[in-house]
């Protein structure tokens, strides 16, 4: 099952979700503001990604310049970024789509070719 963690009101989000639609790709959406993702999740999704934990945060939302969070990431823990990520779907640079095995953060339509193995 693919699960999909969007934001409707997101302009990449829709984008994503009309190319996997598009692409005739059934996905689990989940609303990443109502249902984020736990911190154990996150987690999961984080370690199977390959990212930088930072780059799961929003760095363009309002919550991120609102708390400071540019300055205040260099110094916290994983475990507090986890947390902090897990308390507020806002945070969360959107979307993010797993497959099980792999995640992508954002949208990026050769990673979604890739992902789905398309030609």
């Amino acid at each position: 099952m693919v699960i999909f963690y969007w934001y409707p009101k997101c302009g990449t989000c829709r984008k994503a979700k009309k190319w996997l639609d598009e692409n005739n790709i059934s996905v689990q959406a989940i609303h990443i503001v109502e249902q984020p993702p736990s911190k154990e999740q996150l987690r999961t999704l984080y370690e199977k990604s390959g990212l930088d934990l930072k780059k799961f945060f929003n760095t363009s939302g309002m919550k991120y310049r609102e708390l400071g969070l540019k300055d205040k990431l260099q110094t916290m823990t994983e475990e507090e970024m986890l947390q902090l990520l897990s308390s507020d779907g806002m945070l969360m640079k959107r979307p993010i789509i797993t497959n099980g095995e792999q995640v992508i953060v954002g949208f990026d339509e050769q990673k979604y070719h890739e992902m789905f193995k398309l030609s």
